[in-house]
């Protein structure tokens, strides 16, 4: 866990190091060979330095243990990490439409192989980016990350835009073909839209997330069908999941033999959580309330033993009325 903490952090580092050098390098030559696509995929790239910044502080607030302020962990904080990281996209993809439509009613600068050069420096670096940063998120599960490589993604769209715009900006002066010369601001008009699509699918998994929306039905089938393969559980009575950042944390309850002692209660739920984590390691914490459970009998008496066990494996028992 610690190793993959690790790589977390170095991937983010990268990240930002790459966005500030490609920041410098978009800006200055499309300001050199006025290049109105280049000059907006380099202020996006000014925003992903902020962006990049913001997913690395995430992070590394997240890798934090729980404490007692935070019993759950700091998971969140890659949430609202990247949901930061959304905003900025969002800026970021209003400046680039902007700017783009309003370059359509100026004259046309000269296209330049240097600038053509420097977008495709800017495409290659930043399609390996997103595919360095997209495997070592999904892997360990980071929004931080996640967020920063589909900022990537979207600096591959704008730097592909730049690509074409310039590229036929060139061609329409070698083949006299002045209309060419729009393809760039247009480029720049699909950029804007193609990341504000972007921003929107961000925005909302982190708001869901933070709002503590359930896991999908699926995975909560597969849950599901862990718990009934223990088989001193007689019935479910609820189970309810839901992220908490990179981890997940599970809420059930349970019918077992209502002749049960608390001990053996509570070993089975020590059997559950076992179940669960061994295909699931992405769920950091499981608690479990027990139903007594009589055959014949549809529900439970009025009088129940609760069990819980935390993350730490440790046990408490109340008796509720």
């Amino acid at each position: 866990m610690e190793q993959e903490k690790n790589q977390s952090i170095f991937a983010a580092w990268i990240s930002l190091i790459s966005n500030v050098l490609l920041t410098i390098i978009k800006v200055v030559v499309g300001l050199l060979f006025k290049s109105p696509v280049l000059i907006a995929d380099g202020v996006h790239n000014a925003g992903d330095v902020i962006a990049s910044a913001a997913a690395l502080g995430s992070m590394r607030i997240s890798s934090r243990p729980p404490d007692e302020d935070h019993p759950y962990g700091h998971g969140k904080a890659e949430v609202i990490g990247a949901s930061v990281v959304a905003t900025i996209l969002l800026l970021a993809a209003l400046y680039v439409g902007y700017h783009s439509a309003m370059a359509l009613f100026e004259p046309m600068p000269e296209a330049h192989i240097v600038a053509l050069i420097a977008a495709v420096v800017s495409l290659i670096w930043k399609l390996w980016l997103y595919v360095y940063t997209i495997g070592i998120g999904r892997r360990v599960n980071s929004k931080g990350l996640i967020a920063t490589a589909q900022d990537h993604l979207a600096d591959v769209y704008a730097s592909g835009a730049a690509v074409i715009g310039i590229g036929l900006g060139l061609l329409g002066e070698s083949l006299n073909m002045p209309m060419l010369a729009y393809a760039d601001p247009i480029a720049g008009i699909i950029v804007a839209v193609l990341v504000l699509k972007l921003a929107a699918d961000m925005a909302r998994e982190s708001i869901d997330i933070l709002m503590e929306k359930a896991i999908g039905t699926e995975e909560l089938e597969a849950l599901e069908s862990i718990v009934r393969g223990v088989e001193e559980v007689k019935r479910i009575d609820r189970i309810r999941a839901r992220e908490h950042g990179q981890y997940i944390i599970i809420d059930l309850r349970v019918g077992v033999d209502g002749q049960m002692t608390i001990q053996q209660g509570h070993d089975v739920i020590r059997k559950i959580k076992k179940a669960i984590l061994s295909t699931h390691p992405n769920v950091s914490e499981v608690m479990i309330h027990l139903n007594p459970w009589y055959p014949g009998a549809p529900e439970a008496d009025k009088t129940e033993v609760s069990l819980s066990i935390d993350g730490s494996g440790t046990g408490t028992t109340k008796l509720e009325d």
